[in-house]
């Protein structure tokens, strides 16, 4: 009987191994078939371990690493592998044979592709074409085990051909939950669900079951030694056992019922028990000893724990989305641990039988394979302990690089295996030509021992905390104190919202061990510092790391290090619950944090910095005690000798039909008010930027460097176009160029739109762009007035981000300083026609632009005229107003003269606005 491509048992002990003898099959020969097959499983594994090496400049890639490990590779070579198995059980081979396999594995490796493309692009249509050639393909493959099994000789191992067709359709069912797990349903709870399904299906029952069943006759052959007599029935009945526990998991997860799902895994574990015991005893009279058996032993030992963690952790969340969530710890187990280590166990025993060449070459090629195996397996094996342990982030990365590497040494063994199979193969053939004496397979090698494996991972161990000491709890930047530790671990995920850690207070009782779960669901490059020293490094966008901050015993403070940020209110406060004494932080008395509430709770304190915190470096906003730069305001003192108010004076448009104009962000700071500097976000150094004009047709090709420190961007307003690619928000030292052509006239904005828009609005960076209508009419002088907000946050910092979202400005000025015309006038003379361009740049408050003494006769506002014009477009000629009315972003122009000389103040008439620096003065002279 045989077992695989080439290997046979006796029918008297089922078993023991003898010579190679593969059955004939139309097509290409069976070895030339499995190296061709198996390169395609080897191609997916390659493609993971290069996802794996730049997975931190990939979105989603942890789901695209798990699907090419477990879709791509693992699936395809259970296809391969099964089918050859249930025609060595049946004793008769598959309906169509070779070519019809080629077909089923071609179809998956497409519908494969379609999943991760579809998923990528968000194209359900895509991702539900994959699917259900993924679905097609399981059930034809178990279609085409059942079809085997009639009139097949059915010999005692026959009915293990029933773990390929249990799995077939466990595959179909585990496609459909992708599926409905790919359409994004707003139901969390419902998305949970069809996870958890999913994953059963999918692991538990289509790798879970190939596996178990193929382990029933591929174990003692591994082990080269006899089956246990009533193993093949054993497995029979606990197939079925095994196939209950994934229903009701499958039964579970869709009725979103947790205890069922526990039950589930709970019979399922039976199974696997009742499967096993037969294997122990094989393993108690031969034990394992080459890294095919070291590797399938360590499999199945990850398998049973993944399988009941999966049960108890779903049974222990609070709800269905907690649950997938804390779910995530097991993909690394179950993807390498698991399905990883059967896979190249499987190959590695199964290669040397594939590729052939009699016993003295297959004795050589095993030994390729064998290579370091106890040191290999131990290796890896250690490194996903210490993944799934809550250690420092930086550990984690050196032990999980170690522990891949250890795993792909695979591919580079199986390549000598190959390569050691031709030159044996050559030698063996020119000798047999030369001496007509065969030569014999080279010497066995030196093996490296588990004590490689355990020292190859404490010097990974080592260089993780030797790079980050402070998250290790280590040196003078331990969170400890003198508390002693609890050995408990708390777990808190926090994520980016805006310029904001969620939550950014964090409660942990005194002595446990912290452990932050980062999330960057901002728009630019976040990080977390902690004052110990511990750092999560710089994260993408869509990025999470895990930073250990150790055992906390007293109250410590964290921030985002990116340029700016910190300032912007991106802190975090670690409150250690229960500490006493000096160890409590701030003020040593009773252990309390002073940010916290009367009841004891930690709240949050204003503009992202806690009282009782020291503020001296300017970090963050003003406390309770300390006003701030707010504090220095007095609108009625006078600007510095060295004051010049920003030029309101409009030029005529230059004519031209391309404009051609670099901006160039950098971070200035300047006076907004007497006496009062802030730290302002420009464009080309001032705030607001420079006016831009032209006409109708006028084409506008716009230069953008970022010379800041974080991430920049621009909109304009004036031009129509997808801002997908021109308005994105690009890096330091970076630059785009943003081509727009102007078909509409106004007065338009134009804006930093990297979020959060309205924190860079404040801080400066807005501008205006004036496309003049047609026929405009000359007049005597034109000015152009930006409205805009100022919040205040300390002195020389950005804008206070808590006072722009509870929309509290300090001042409200034109062209960025508080009642600067009223120091410099605007200058007319009695008679003159005076037109007055009007934009609201916010971010969030209107304008109610009104001259005091004055009267429009002419009022051009967003694109039409309300009054006046060429023609008297705009109604009655003897009709005036008072106010330019304008809300946030919108724009517009006035024209009048003056009848006598005076000076005639200017102001937003929302009086409120107008008192806080929205506020000017025409001289008019004869």
């Amino acid at each position: 009987m045989t077992l695989g491509p080439s290997i046979t048992t006796r029918p008297d002990d089922g078993a023991a191994p003898t010579r190679p003898a593969p059955p004939g099959r139309p097509g290409l020969d069976r070895r030339t078939w499995h190296v061709r097959a198996n390169a395609v499983v080897v191609a997916w594994f390659l493609a993971a371990f290069v996802v794996a090496i730049i997975h931190r400049w990939l979105p989603e890639s942890t789901w695209l690493l798990t699907h090419l490990m477990l879709l791509g590779a693992v699936t395809s070579a259970i296809l391969i592998w099964s089918s050859h198995f249930a025609d060595t059980l049946l004793g008769r081979p598959a309906p169509g044979g070779q070519p019809f396999m080629v077909v089923r594995l071609a179809v998956h490796n497409v519908g494969a592709i379609g999943v991760i493309a579809g998923i990528y692009t968000a194209n359900d249509v895509v991702t539900a074409l994959g699917g259900g050639l993924v679905a097609a393909v399981a059930l034809t493959h178990a279609g085409v085990v059942l079809r085997q099994r009639r009139g097949a000789i059915m010999a005692r191992f026959g009915k293990l051909s029933l773990f390929y067709v249990a799995a077939g359709l466990a595959l179909a069912a585990g496609a459909g939950f992708g599926v409905l797990l790919a359409r994004r349903t707003t139901d969390a709870a419902a998305q949970a669900g069809l996870y958890v399904g999913h994953v059963g299906t999918m692991l538990m029952g289509f790798v879970g079951l190939t596996v178990l069943g193929t382990l029933v006759v591929l174990w003692p052959t591994m082990l080269r030694t006899k089956m246990v007599p009533g193993a093949p029935l054993a497995a029979g009945r606990a197939l079925w056992v095994l196939v209950g526990g994934v229903v009701v998991v499958g039964a579970g997860a869709l009725a979103q019922v947790p205890a069922v799902v526990l039950l589930g895994t709970l019979v399922y574990l039976v199974g696997i028990a009742m499967l096993v015991r037969p294997m122990v005893t094989i393993a108690r009279a031969k034990p394992p000893r080459s890294f095919a058996t070291f590797s399938a032993t360590c499999a199945v030992a990850w398998f049973a724990l993944c399988v009941l963690a999966l049960g108890i952790v779903v049974a222990t969340a609070p709800d269905w989305p907690a649950a997938v969530e804390d779910l995530g710890i097991l993909r690394a187990p179950f993807a390498a641990g698991f399905a990883g280590q059967v896979l190249v166990g499987a190959l590695s025993y199964l290669a040397p039988v594939m590729l052939g060449g009699g016993p003295s070459v297959v004795r050589a090629v095993n030994e390729e394979m064998d290579r370091a195996a106890l040191a290999r397996v131990v290796t890896l094996n250690l490194c996903l302990v210490l993944f799934v342990l809550p250690l420092p982030s930086l550990v984690r990365v050196t032990t999980s690089m170690l522990g891949l590497a250890a795993l792909a040494s695979f591919i580079v063994l199986l390549a000598r295996a190959v390569l050691a199979r031709r030159r044996l193969v050559r030698r063996r053939d020119d000798d047999v030509l030369a001496t007509g004496i065969p030569t014999g397979a080279p010497p066995v090698r030196r093996r490296l021992g588990a004590a490689w494996g355990v020292g190859a991972v404490a010097v990974a161990v080592v260089l993780g905390v030797a790079g980050d000491p402070a998250a290790a709890g280590l040196g003078a930047g331990s969170a400890a104190a003198d508390v002693a530790g609890t050995g408990e671990t708390t777990t808190v995920e926090v994520s980016v919202e805006g310029m904001r850690f969620t939550p950014s207070v964090i409660e942990v009782p005194a002595g446990n061990e912290l452990v932050i779960e980062l999330t960057n669901t901002g728009t630019d490059v976040h990080d977390l510092v902690l004052e110990t020293g511990a750092t999560t490094g710089r994260l993408s966008v869509g990025e999470t790391r895990t930073l250990d901050a150790g055992v906390i015993g007293r109250d410590v403070e964290g921030w985002c290090s990116v340029a700016g940020h910190r300032q912007m209110g991106m802190t975090l406060d670690i409150v250690a619950v229960g500490a006493t004494g000096a160890a409590a932080g701030v003020d040593g008395t009773d252990g309390s944090d002073s940010s916290a509430g009367s009841d004891g709770s930690a709240v949050e304190g204003d503009g992202g910095t806690h009282a009782g915190h020291d503020t001296s470096d300017g970090a963050g906003a003003a406390g309770p005690d300390d006003a701030g730069a707010a504090g220095l305001l007095d609108l009625q003192a006078e600007p510095g000798e060295d004051f010049t108010a920003h030029d309101a004076v409009l030029p005529p448009a230059d004519g031209a039909e391309v404009h051609e104009v670099t901006l160039t962000v950098s971070e200035v700071e300047a006076e907004v008010a007497p006496g009062v500097v802030q730290e302002r976000w420009t464009f080309n150094g001032s705030a607001p930027g420079p006016t831009l004009r032209g006409t109708v047709g006028d084409v506008f090709e716009i230069t953008l460097v970022n010379d800041g420190t974080i991430g920049h961007s621009i909109d304009f307003h004036a031009g129509a176009l997808a801002p997908d690619r021109p308005m994105r928000t690009i890096a330091p030292g970076e630059q785009l160029t943003y081509r727009f052509t102007a078909t509409r006239s106004g007065i338009w904005m134009y804006h930093c739109s990297t979020m959060p828009m309205s924190m860079h609005i404040a801080n400066g960076m807005f501008g205006a762009v004036i496309i003049d209508p047609p026929n405009l009419e000359p007049v005597d002088r034109e000015y152009v007035l930006v409205q805009s907000e100022v919040y205040l946050g300390d002195v020389a910092g950005p804008a206070d981000a808590d006072k722009i979202a509870a929309e509290e400005p300090d001042l409200v000025v034109f062209n960025g300083y508080a009642n600067q015309y009223d120091h410099e006038k605007l200058v007319a003379r009695v008679g003159e026609q005076v037109r007055v361009w009007v934009l609201d740049a916010g971010p969030s408050r209107g304008s109610s632009f009104h001259v005091i003494g004055g009267q429009f006769d002419t009022v051009y506002s967003e694109g039409a005229y309300l009054l006046g014009g060429p023609e008297d477009a705009g109604g009655d000629p003897t009709g005036g107003a008072q106010v330019l009315p304008l809300v946030a972003a919108q724009g517009g122009f006035v024209e009048l003269t003056f009848p006598e000389a005076g000076n005639y103040p200017f102001t937003s008439h929302a009086m409120v606005d107008g008192e806080r620096g929205a506020h000017g003065i025409f001289a008019v002279t004869d």
